[in-house]
Parts: C-alpha cells; structure tokens; sequence
C-alpha cells in the first residue's frame, strides 16, 4: 500500500525531507463497490502491485509523526492520563464507511494503550477516497495532520478491510513489511489478493501498546529518535 508524495511541515520540525506533491482523484468519481473481500482479478498483471522503498518508509514515518504530535497538542492539559485517544474524520472517505469502522473496532479490540474514535472536528487525521495508480496509502497534509487515502481499484482487487486495517497500522505507527506473511497485517499485499487476514498478529499488538505506553511518552520518544 504505497505511501508516498509527502509534505511536511517545517514547523513541525519533522525532520523528513518532503517527497513532492501529487494529485489525488476526487471522491466524487465513480468507485466500484468496495468489498470486504477481494474481486476476481483476470491477470496477475491487472493487479495493483506493492513495492517497498526508502521513500514509502519515510511517508510512514512522518504520517506517523504528524499523527503523534497533533494528538500530543491536543493533551497537553493532560499529559497523566494512560490510555490515548486519537480522534479521526471519515467523511471525505463515504465508500469504505463500513471497512473504516471495522477496521477502527479491529484495532480499539487489539490494543488497549491508544484507541482511535470518529469525530467531525480536531481529528488528527482523517479517511479519503479515490483514484491512484499507487494504490491506498498514509501520508500528511502539510500541517500537521495526517490522512489515509483509500484507492478504488486497489480495494477491488485485495480485502478492503485488510487493506484499510493495514493503513490504520501506520496511524499507530507500524511499518510495512511485505515480505511477511498473511497472518502479518502489515504485510500488506505481499502475500497476494487471496490474503483475507484482516487482524493484526501478537507482535504488531505489542508493538502498538509499546508505543503509546504511559499516555504519549514513549510515542513521543519514538518521534524525536526518528526525528
């Protein structure tokens, strides 16, 4: 799931390089029916392929930076509190209404030290949806806050809640890793379009609890090390 084309706020001091701009499809254009399992694909080479890169690992890391430092902001006035809540906007994203809330109850049921709810208003960040030769991916918007975009096609082809879940994992800040196996989430498409798994395994749990340990400090730690 590519992720790619970022923009990064100075002011942030987020110190990833930013990886250009790009245009996305609006929401408006006509998307097939997205499913929560794949579609009959004719050829191999039909499929939306996943390809690994030093840039797509950076878009990551920033969407997750943006993401830590927005919620950060917003909890100053409480920085005490153990479990983290990160609010989301899925109304630029009406297509996959349904893989979004599954996805969100996927991660808030696996993990217990962040969890993720649907507001309208100071979201830190937010579900789009359109056409993109490269496929769904995370990334920022230039101020702070990050956002998800979910592809048509891509959604067609592979487990659309897998493929939403698998992006969620980037908001709480997992890596892809698409050498790995079906049971991993983050494993994306790399073990082909007949991969259904759309729960994340012991480690990836573990590791998102790690993270987000002690209400923001680890995350915050984890941002500045990357930084």
């Amino acid at each position: 799931m590519h992720k790619r084309y970022l923009s990064v706020a100075a002011a942030l001091g987020l110190a990833v390089a930013a990886l250009g701009t790009s245009s996305v499809a609006s929401a408006t254009d006509s998307p097939r029916a997205a499913t929560g399992t794949t579609s009959s694909v004719s050829t191999p080479a039909s499929v939306a392929k996943y390809a690994g890169s030093g840039e797509e690992a950076a878009a990551n890391k920033a969407f997750f930076q943006a993401v830590v430092k927005a919620v950060a902001e917003k909890r100053a006035a409480n920085p005490g509190a153990k479990a983290v809540t990160v609010t989301y906007n899925a109304a630029q994203a009406p297509t996959f209404r349904q893989q979004i809330a599954t996805s969100t109850s996927i991660w808030n049921a696996a993990v217990t030290n962040v969890q993720l709810r649907q507001g309208t208003s100071g979201a830190s960040f937010s579900y789009r949806e359109g056409n993109d030769p490269r496929g769904s991916y995370a990334s920022t918007d230039g101020h702070g806050r990050g956002y998800i975009f979910l592809d048509y096609r891509q959604n067609q082809q592979y487990n659309s809640t897998r493929v939403t879940a698998h992006e969620t994992g980037h908001v709480l800040g997992l890596p892809d890793n698409y050498r790995g196996p079906c049971s991993e989430l983050m494993s994306g498409g790399g073990p082909g379009t007949s991969c259904q798994n759309a729960q994340p395994n012991a480690q990836e749990r573990a590791r998102v609890n790690q993270l987000w340990a002690n209400g923001l400090a680890t995350a915050m730690k984890q941002v500045q090390k990357q930084g």
